[in-house]
Order: C-alpha cells, then structure tokens, then sequence
C-alpha cells in the first residue's frame, strides 16, 4: 500500500538519533522545561527566521495563547475560515473570541479579498486567524496591508505551513503571532502531541510562557489565569536532535513529488491545486479536486491500486454539533468552503515515497476510468 504517511519509514532514517535524545534526556534528569525545550526553542525560531518560539503542548494551545496574549476580549469577533482542523475555531472559542466565518479562495485559503470587504463595512473586527491551509502560503504581502489598513491583531495558523514561503517571506511571519502544531503527520511532526507559538515580540514571548506554565511568572506565583501546556522535555530533545536536522530535504522531497503530480496528471476530471509562481508551498498535503459527485468513486479507484488518500475536510467547521455550544456567524455563503468538502482528496505526499509509487500515483489517477 502507497501511505498517506510512512512512520516506519521515518523511524529507519531517524531511530538512533531518536533514541541518543532519549539516552541524553535521561541522563539529564530533568523533565520538564528544561534545557532541551529552551534548545529547541532557539533552533526552532532560527530556522523559522523569528526572533522567538515558545513551546507549548499542541498546536491548539499555542493559537489560544496566541489570542489571549494579543488581548482577545470575551465574545469579540474573529475572522477566520470555516475549512480547517476543529482546532482553528476552537481555540478562538476557548479564548473567549466568536469566530466570523469567511469563504476561501481557489486554493481552499481564507479569501482575503472578502476579509477586506468585512474590514470595511465592520470597523470593530480586531482580530484575523488565517490558516495556511495544506501547505500553501497566502498571499503575504495583502495580510501585510490588511493588518496595516485595520490594525489587527493577527495570529496565522501556519500547523501545515512551516517552511512554505510568499516572495521569499515566510509563513508566521506578519502576524504578531504564529502558531504551529507538531502533530506526527506535519512536515515537522513529534513522536506525539506537541506545538509551539512564534513571534518577533519579546513581550509577547514572555507572556506567552507565563500562560503556558499556569500562568506563573516565578514559581507558586501565579499573576495570570494559564494553561499547563508546556512542551515536552522528551518531543523537545527529538525533534531538535532527530527531525529538525531533516527538515528541509524532507521539504524538498514533497516538492519533488507536487511537481511530477502537477506536470504529469492529467485527467479531465480531476482538478490539481496549481500554486502561483510567488508561492512556494511546502506540501504539507497534495489536494485534488474530483469532479462533482465523483470524489468516493475517485478514492475508490485509488484503493484498488493500492493508494491510500485522504479527505481534508468533509465537514465545514460551521457545520459541528460542537458549534451549537458557540457563539459564530458565518459572513459569507461558504460556496468555494463546500466545494472542498464534497470534492477534494488528498494524494499520498510524504518525503519517504519512492520514484516507482509516484509514478504508480500518477498512472493510477491517469487511468481512472468514469
């Protein structure tokens, strides 16, 4: 079977250097925010390109603490997209925000163009939390004006963009705040739940611990109400001494990989996500778009060859149970949103495929008789 995700294949290439952080972890004695977190911090914000990362316990976590830091008032509205990960919208509802749904573009991204519009009519919107959904990167430099036009407080969502650039800017790097997961599928993934908050803020930063760490400032002291999600001593020392390392020729080989499937599959009834030439995605997920009404026979066709596939996602955000508990509104008809539910599958993209399963991919997708 081809895989959405190839963990033993991972663990070949990262096993004794997985398991020299355990011996060094161990040997150090101490578990909890620690020199490793304090490490991988440092190595984390140098290679993003900010001034400091503050691990936290999952991606979740840090967009709430993002929030909270940026002073998000009970029941504020927040712009945000209704095609994203559950976690996206409730960690505004955890913050206290009220999410304000916007529809996406052509890419499956929060459509900016519509966000502006919002901003306009709606002077009170303090707050925006795009998503870089699927490893795309939004068109950076209209979230710079946005954020200048309206002066908003903008935590980006980058869990499945780190790495993923707009005209040689980063992701997570024009909000005041980033937030990201390491969750064990993302292109930097832990050995278990783990996230971290990004910012050129010093202040931010140091808020951002206090809240992490039951809002403590020195220890049994407590100035603020906080969470406990601190970043793992042991995810720290692995990620830092055996993922990070790879990151960026595991980067790479998902863009090998989108540029054969973008050059080479060719089906009229399967649309491929094309980004723009300022856009340098890091491929987080390879999404398609079926044919209307086709997507199960598609997915289908793929498992009888073999290739596993994936659907992100089949349920708008607005349309959870969990959301009657909620205060949200949608801001616009989430017509391009819905067309990602019912159509888009995501092709196996994982750095630890080999030349003969993509182009096994791509004959399979070619092949897909209607």
């Amino acid at each position: 079977m081809i895989l959405q995700n190839d963990f033993k294949r991972q663990w070949e290439v990262v096993e004794e250097s997985v398991l020299d952080a355990v011996g060094r972890l161990g040997r150090s004695g101490w578990y909890i925010l620690g020199e490793e977190v304090d490490a991988f911090e440092k190595a984390l914000a140098e290679s993003w390109g900010v001034a400091h990362a503050v691990g936290t316990g999952n991606g979740l976590d840090a967009l709430e603490i993002g929030l909270r830091c940026l002073g998000l008032q009970p029941g504020e509205k927040v712009l945000t997209t209704p095609l994203s990960a559950f976690a996206t919208t409730l960690a505004i509802l955890r913050a206290g925000g009220a999410p304000l749904f916007v529809d996406v573009d052509d890419l499956g991204c929060i459509d900016l163009g519509q966000c502006r519009q919002l901003l306009e009519k709606d002077k009170s919107i303090r707050f925006l939390v795009p998503v870089h959904l699927y490893g795309f990167s939004l068109h950076l430099e209209e979230l710079a004006r946005l954020k200048a036009d309206f002066r908003l407080q903008i935590v980006e969502d980058c869990a499945q963009s780190i790495g993923a650039s707009y005209a040689g800017s980063r992701t997570g790097t024009v909000g005041q705040v980033a937030a990201t997961s390491f969750y064990p599928t993302k292109n930097l993934g832990a050995l278990g739940d783990a996230g971290a908050l990004l910012t050129n803020d010093a202040a931010l930063a140091a808020k951002a611990k206090t809240l992490r760490n039951y809002g403590q400032t020195e220890h049994y002291l407590h100035s603020q109400l906080g969470l406990n999600s601190r970043l793992d001593e042991l995810q720290a020392a692995i990620m830092r001494g055996a993922l990070l390392p790879h990151l960026a020729d595991w980067t790479e080989a998902r863009r090998r990989t989108a540029q054969k499937y973008l050059s080479q599959i060719r089906h009229p009834s399967i649309q491929l996500l094309a980004p723009g030439p300022d856009m340098r995605p890091a491929w987080h997920l390879f999404p398609i778009l079926a044919a209307e009404g086709l997507r199960d026979q598609l997915q289908s066709h793929l498992k009888a060859g073999g290739i596993i596939t994936g659907i992100h996602y089949p349920r708008l955000i607005c349309d959870q149970g969990a959301l009657q508990q909620g205060t949200w509104k949608s801001a616009t008809e989430p017509v391009n949103a819905r067309r990602f539910t019912s159509c888009e599958l995501s092709l196996p993209i994982h750095p630890f495929l080999t030349e003969q399963e993509v182009d096994t991919v791509i004959a399979t997708c070619n092949a897909w008789k209607i």
